[in-house]
């Protein structure tokens, strides 16, 4: 059975783990009692119970865009937040659901697993330019066999892997069965460590590298985190990063049969917490509870990749001049804009010029839409550029409060 970091032990697969019938008996409740949610399906009970009643949080009218509201409305938007410095210009939220109210991110998820690889690597406790084997060796002769950290993190890594969210026969559904997402088959991989170690492929793109977008990268990221840090990655992922950006809400991330974080896919948070991440980048990596990632980590990921990599991805399509870094899209305009970006509509826009902040979440109906993607990029450039027009009172207010 793959471990989880340096004490494996602590964190036995699901082999070890306790079942339904058996996890209120001794010994299993000693792990069970601490960790239920991994086996039995959770609801929060918030610690902030919401004093504005869900859906009637609008403050639009600040950034004068002319059917604001309906353009929201048209991208299916549960949430819409514009920050600029530590004020709020925007803010919308439809009919049932609450400023206080989680909202799962999608790959979004995956922007946040490379801001912990940066604060591991600034710490040096993870090499980039390491082999991705040198830090989980249970990936050996599989397509990770190979390529280094730095390739992972770049989404440079040739792997037989189709991101096909509709077709049952495509490894990003085995991907989802093996983390719970989906209902098992037979023959399917246990838990997502076993299911990364079946990935084949050739693993090097080749010169110059080239990209391919592939979930499972960040879940090797995220096992190369377990493993240096000795925690599981939800654990990891508060330690390096929620606990240090003044969140007002705890996230959550789904969890497979070994306690495995969805890391690719599966947090969940607030449209509020959110923005406070893209704040950090903006800050140059720090929170109010302390730095996540060095100042250098974030100008890289600022100044974009290579676009040279991205000639067969849809991105730029919409964006000519567009890359990806370090698990973050980059646009390559002329404002230099920068995104976390989730399916059925998650974005976490980050607009540098005016030092501000938009987040986005929707719930389209279908994974991905080339028609809603261009509606709701135009709309974040609309807005970016809108904030060129209110000047920087955000960014000086927050210079005052310093």
């Amino acid at each position: 059975m793959t471990g989880t970091g340096k004490h494996p032990d602590r964190y036995p697969g699901a082999a070890a783990q306790p079942t339904l019938d058996s996890w209120q008996e001794g010994p299993h409740n000693r792990w069970a009692f601490a960790h239920l949610g991994e086996l039995i399906p959770t609801a929060a009970v918030t610690r902030r119970f919401p004093a504005t009643p869900a859906g009637t949080t609008e403050r639009l009218e600040t950034l004068g865009m002319q059917g604001l509201r309906q353009r929201l409305e048209e991208s299916y938007t549960d949430a819409f937040l514009v920050i600029q410095g530590n004020q709020v210009i925007a803010e919308y939220y439809r009919p049932g659901f609450a400023p206080d109210d989680l909202h799962l991110v999608m790959s979004i998820s995956k922007s946040l697993c490379g801001l912990v690889i940066g604060a591991l690597v600034d710490s040096g406790e993870i090499d980039p330019s390491a082999r991705a084997v040198d830090y989980v060796p249970e990936l050996i002769g599989s397509a990770y066999d190979g390529p280094s950290v730095q390739a992972v993190l770049d989404m440079a890594v040739a792997v037989d892997y189709r991101e096909d969210y509709l077709d049952p026969a495509s490894e990003v559904q085995t991907h989802d069965r093996s983390a719970g997402w989906r209902t098992r088959r037979d023959g399917d991989p246990t838990d997502t460590y076993a299911f990364l170690t079946t990935l084949t492929g050739p693993g090097s793109t080749g010169e110059p590298a080239r990209f391919q977008y592939c979930s499972a990268n960040t879940d090797v990221l995220a096992w190369i985190i377990e493993r240096v840090t000795g925690l599981r990655y939800a654990d990891a992922l508060a330690k390096y990063l929620w606990s240090r950006i003044g969140a007002d809400r705890d996230a959550t991330i789904t969890v497979d049969a070994a306690g495995f974080g969805f890391a690719n896919g599966g947090v969940s948070c607030t449209a509020r917490d959110l923005a406070r991440v893209g704040r950090l980048m903006l800050d140059g990596g720090k929170g109010p509870g302390g730095r996540v990632a060095s100042e250098a980590w974030v100008r890289a990921i600022l100044a974009g990749g290579d676009p040279d990599a991205m000639e067969d991805s849809s991105f730029t399509a919409l964006h000519p001049g567009g890359s990806y870094t370090r698990q973050w899209w980059c646009t390559g305009n002329e404002r230099g804009n920068v995104t976390g970006i989730g399916i059925h509509g998650q974005y976490l826009w980050l607009d540098p010029l005016s030092d501000t902040v938009i987040v986005q979440l929707s719930t389209w109906p279908e994974p991905d839409s080339d028609e809603l993607h261009a509606l709701q990029n135009t709309l974040l450039l609309d807005v970016s550029y809108a904030m060129d027009g209110i000047g920087n009172t955000g960014k000086e207010s927050k210079e005052n409060a310093a």
